[in-house]
């Protein structure tokens, strides 16, 4: 049960990314494009009374072509309000107008989006584009943690936020090596190396310390802080409370690490996996190292490449499907105007593009024109049909190297077997 929830949320977040960014693609001409935020406690015959009134006042725009598509647009979304009595739990945002799409032609199109949190504020907007701002906010992680590596040389910060390390910056030190210069006492120069190494940790504590109190809604999202860097660096960071106080007492814990440098953030999170256990990007990578590490073995659990995944998924030999969630590919189930002619194939969605922008050809038996007659989203597919053979489904993201490997050089779509085929 606890699987399924998480595949379902997982799912959702993908499905809401992918509306956002066909939304964000569209555009149209002045201020054709009406954007509608309705918070939960929005009556609905509140808002469709000021559409009404707003139809009105679009006698007073100019152009004939933009009056009669506000106009059109204001239509389309009153007749769609009268089957809601109230708002959805969360709210509603309501998308509406007429697009452009390539060369001349345009299309009236209205999406209608149940958010995911709820909203808290109300919204009519006309313009070319679409408000996507407050959808898009929902996407932001929730949780951030800050990151810290430093030795005496060197030191470098940034966030983890959900599955994505973001660096920020760092610095470096004058703190003299451990051999002194002639002329100087051991005692002098030892006292002059210390306040050079307090010097340089006050900077570091300062620094980071800036940038991570910075972080909006910090005392909601921020939820604590990593300290990597060798024996005894950071344990004399730590002690020394070169943090701000609301920090210092964020510190969850200090990891050996070898880089203290840009490098070295995602070795600390590596090493404070056990820490972390809970956080979403510690799954994943766990998930694609063991990926990885079939892939390597000479007969190793491990297959890519959607045709090898579809023969795998049909002989039920998968245990995890991987599925990147940058994929934007659809299946198509394409026929024959005039024979029995039928093909299915897999087609990338450019971004702001449909199945409709895309030339299906003509039949290769009887040279009629193929027309479509089905279209499913890729990772809906291959989620049914792992559904059936009881495979698990991994929804991951590129936020991080393995999972951006995942995209780039395998196509994201990947498996870990539960034995070895001929595919």
């Amino acid at each position: 049960m606890a699987e399924a929830l998480k595949m379902d949320e997982a799912r959702k977040r993908y499905e809401f990314k992918k509306t956002l960014e066909k939304l964000e693609s569209q555009e149209g001409d002045g201020t054709e494009l009406i954007t509608l935020y309705i918070p939960p406690d929005k009556q609905i015959y509140d808002v469709t009374g000021q559409l009404k009134d707003e139809y009105g006042q679009c006698a007073n725009i100019k152009s004939k072509q933009t009056r009669t598509n506000v106009q059109s647009a204001i239509s389309s979304i009153l007749s769609r309000l009268k089957y809601y009595k109230k708002s959805p739990e969360h709210g509603m945002a309501v998308f509406c107008g007429t697009i452009k799409l390539y060369g001349d032609r345009t299309d009236l199109q209205c999406t209608i989006i149940e958010p995911p949190e709820p909203l808290n504020l109300y919204m009519y907007r006309c313009s070319s584009k679409f408000e996507l701002d407050p959808l898009k906010q929902m996407l932001e992680e929730k949780s951030i943690y800050g990151l810290i590596v430093l030795d005496r040389r060197e030191a470098y910060w940034g966030f983890l936020r959900g599955n994505r390390i973001e660096p920020i910056g760092g610095a470096t030190s004058t703190v003299p090596g451990k051999q002194r210069k002639g002329g100087q006492s051991a005692a002098r120069f030892g006292r002059l190396r210390e306040i050079a190494i307090n010097e340089f940790y006050t900077k570091v504590g300062e620094r980071a310390s800036a940038i991570f109190l910075a972080e909006k809604d910090f005392f909601e999202r921020f939820k604590g802080v990593l300290i990597g860097g060798p024996s005894p660096t950071k344990e004399e960071f730590e002690a020394g409370g070169y943090l701000n106080h609301e920090i210092q007492k964020r510190i969850i814990g200090l990891f050996d690490v070898a880089y203290t440098n840009e490098d070295g953030l995602p070795e600390l999170v590596d090493a404070a996996k056990d820490a972390l256990s809970g956080m979403e990007v510690i799954k994943e990578k766990a998930i694609m190292d063991r990926f990885l590490k079939e892939l390597v073995k000479d007969n190793g659990l491990a297959a890519y490449g959607e045709e090898s995944i579809r023969k795998n998924l049909e002989l039920g030999a998968v245990d995890i499907l991987l599925l990147s969630s940058n994929l934007r590919k659809s299946r198509l189930k394409i026929k024959c105007q005039s024979c029995d002619y039928v093909d299915k194939r897999t087609v990338s969605i450019e971004t702001g593009k449909t199945t409709k922008d895309i030339e299906l050809g003509n039949c290769p038996k009887c040279t009629a024109p193929l027309v479509l007659e089905e279209e499913t989203d890729i990772v809906d597919e291959l989620t049914k049909f792992a559904d059936q053979s009881s495979a698990k489904v991994e929804l991951i993201s590129d936020d991080f190297e393995e999972g951006s490997i995942l995209f780039s050089a395998f196509g994201g779509i990947a498996a870990i077997l539960r034995y070895r085929t001929g595919y």
